[in-house]
């Protein structure tokens, strides 16, 4: 099939149109992200991220006060995939000092109150876990059933031979299902995720994310320097570099003003940042090829007229492409889910951007350094 057989739109022309709005967006996107910085994800700021699925949909600002009473600081609360997901995010690894006390206490009612009488010896405690001795295997057994059935996760520990000990982990989302699950006794959820980052961790992702996205720009300029001329490497790597601001500028302008967008840079983003490289660069040497083709059969014509055609011939295929790919990064966006949101729309901008980067962009940059320094493109 070939759409737009017979058009003949003077692309270069433009260029100037597209650099100015380029130009603005990237501008807009930098100040911004001075002002009110990214929003980064628990892949790189550390911190712990909670998935809730509760049988029932649920009052989401309910939820956020009934966690607010639970004494854990600043917790984010949003939903998560639909009306009965919920997503908590906290920047702590664990409870926090002044809790700790307060979880202890709660243990020990919930081990008096079902077990009156109970023989039992703390082994061992810390700020992430409690160890409990008991009797017999059997009162192990069933306390370690009357403590999950309450949200607490426990397990038997490592080095118990004897079979008689408990340990109970007195993390975040064990406290936060204790003190969900008699708020929403009607309603009952289970854990579907749990995520745990240290900031120092989340340095290193973040590090290792621009070390990536850097490297395979170096080495696309390598191979389209071996692959055409020398100018047309560096363009191609521009309009690369200009894809991926874009791409951050509006993620960064468009946080918290769309409902329901997640718009945090995470690990999966930078996926979809990489992705949409490999997009563009794919756009980018199709045109390229088209462009030394014209340059080699038709010598005599100026590079301007060369470049217009070129782009005229591969418009068809361009388009047909983009959206082919659209509509399949729209049902993303619209069937993904929370988690996959982000990493979709940085796609959804990421080819629109990559699609005409590779015409007003890449072609336009050799086009202006080919007349500003007065040379020739041949092959």
């Amino acid at each position: 099939m070939r759409l737009f057989a017979n058009i003949n739109i003077d692309f270069m022309g433009k260029r100037s149109i597209f650099f100015l709005i380029s130009g603005i967006i990237i501008l807009l996107g930098l100040v911004n992200i001075m002002i009110r910085g990214l929003a980064f994800g628990i892949d790189f700021k550390g911190g712990t991220e909670i998935a809730l699925q509760f049988q029932k949909p649920v009052d989401i600002s309910f939820v956020r006060e009934q966690v607010d009473k639970i004494g854990l600081g600043e917790i984010e609360v949003k939903t998560f995939g639909g009306s009965t997901g919920v997503l908590l995010r906290s920047e702590l690894q664990e409870i926090p000092a002044n809790v700790i006390p307060v979880v202890k206490s709660r243990i020990e009612t919930l081990l008096n109150n079902n077990n009156p009488g109970i023989q039992k010896e703390i082994v061992s405690s810390s700020s992430t876990s409690i160890t409990y001795s008991f009797a017999d295997s059997l009162t192990a057994i069933a306390v370690g059933n009357q403590l999950f059935n309450s949200g607490f996760q426990t397990s038997k520990p490592v080095d118990d031979a004897t079979g008689k000990s408990v340990e109970i982990r007195i993390g975040i989302a064990e406290w936060l299902k204790d003190n969900l699950n008699e708020q929403f006794k009607d309603n009952r959820f289970t854990v579907q995720k749990e995520e745990r980052v240290g900031p120092k961790v989340g340095q290193e992702l973040k590090t290792d994310a621009v070390i990536a996205i850097a490297l395979a720009l170096v080495v696309i300029l390598i191979y389209i320097g071996f692959r055409f001329k020398f100018s047309f490497a560096i363009g191609a790597v521009i309009a690369l570099f200009h894809d991926v601001l874009i791409t951050l500028s509006l993620f960064s302008i468009l946080y918290g003003v769309i409902p329901g967008l997640n718009l945090e840079v995470t690990l999966t983003v930078v996926a979809a940042f990489l992705t949409l490289i490999g997009y563009s660069m794919n756009d980018t040497v199709v045109v390229f090829d088209r462009v030394r083709e014209y340059l080699k059969l038709h010598k005599t014509i100026p590079l301007e007229e060369n470049m217009n055609r070129a782009i005229n011939n591969t418009f068809s295929r361009t388009i047909i492409t983009g959206l082919s790919t659209m509509f399949m990064i729209i049902i993303l966006i619209i069937m993904g889910g929370e988690v996959l949101r982000g990493f979709a729309f940085a796609l959804f901008i990421g080819m629109i951007t990559g699609t005409y980067s590779s015409i007003f962009v890449a072609s336009a940059f050799v086009l202006e350094y080919a007349n500003r320094t007065k040379s020739k493109v041949t092959f």
